[in-house]
């Protein structure tokens, strides 16, 4: 009897143990925002790491694999130096777990990075994709327009993890532009390259999966554009940030393989508040991206 108590304590003691091990955390360089990935079909919900109807969750809500919040990323600019407007910025970010580079990362959308630049106010936006280098190291230009701060939001999947994405602040010098207020639009219709963009939504509130939905039409005479051409292997895709940079949607259309008039997006606004939605479309050869921002009710 004693000694089968005694097996029983080892065991608890070693089940313990183990539980402890797999809940350490390890810190990041860059900052964790509130991210997620939307990944929809016309079929319904997209399966992502085998789980139908699973969303990519940047707050770590990865199961099972690499988690995001054990994955580091170094940043480095101008080769050490300070940034500055106006001129070309190599950024090199580094992605390592535990201590060691992260060596492999699924393509996405054409990419193994996607990369989005924003400044402070949302004035500027830039989506771009670095080249990896190997050894766990991704490297791309990119020249700031003015000084200011801008966040930098890596957006990757690493071998073994789900979507994932890492932010930085960078302060750039230079010559600062004025400060452009992000207010919502009066009307979410805009005229970008010839153009007419609608953007429509079947409810607008937070906490409540919705559908964002665009129109594209011609500027001139108002006939429906369907020869939309493929965006990184999709009719478009869609970023939406809050005011203050801290809450990130990246969404990618219902129907992948549309060619417009229209281009459905689903998603959940995670709270209330003031956002800014890019819709990027590809027609011609040319990436067209139509800005929108909207308010959010509770």
């Amino acid at each position: 009897m004693k000694r089968s108590l005694g097996l029983a304590a080892l065991l608890g003691l070693a089940v313990l143990t183990a539980c402890e091990s797999e809940t350490k955390a390890i810190k990041g360089d860059g900052e964790q925002m509130n991210m997620s990935h939307d990944h929809h079909s016309n079929h319904g919900p997209a399966k992502t790491d085998g789980a139908e109807g699973s969303t990519h969750n940047h707050g770590g809500g990865q199961t099972g694999g690499l988690q995001e919040k054990d994955v580091n990323v170094s940043w480095t600019y101008a080769e050490g130096q300070a940034p500055e407007a106006g001129v070309d910025t190599k950024i090199t970010m580094a992605f390592t777990h535990d201590g060691k580079a992260i060596e492999s990362f699924e393509t996405t959308h054409e990419q193994k990075e996607h990369l989005i630049i924003v400044s402070k106010d949302l004035s500027y936006f830039h989506h771009i994709h670095p080249e990896y280098q190997g050894g766990g190291v991704f490297e791309v230009n990119n020249r700031f327009p003015a000084g200011g701060d801008y966040k930098l939001i890596a957006d990757f999947v690493p071998e073994g993890g789900g979507a994932m994405s890492k932010s930085a602040w960078l302060q750039v010098k230079g010559a600062p532009l004025p400060a452009v207020p992000v207010k919502p639009d009066g009307e979410r219709v805009k005229t970008v390259d010839g153009l007419r963009v609608t953007l429509d939504f079947d409810r607008l509130a937070a906490g409540q999966e919705l559908m964002l939905t665009y129109t594209i039409e011609d500027a001139e005479t108002g006939a429906p554009v369907t020869d939309l051409q493929p965006y990184l292997g999709a009719v478009g895709h869609v970023v939406i940030l809050s005011e203050d940079a801290e809450q990130y949607l990246h969404v990618h259309p219902m129907d992948e393989k549309g060619s417009g008039p229209k281009a459905e997006f689903m998603t959940t606004f995670p709270h209330a508040g003031i956002y800014k939605i890019w819709g990027q479309f590809q027609r011609d050869g040319r990436v067209i991206t139509v800005p929108f921002v909207v308010n959010v009710l509770p």
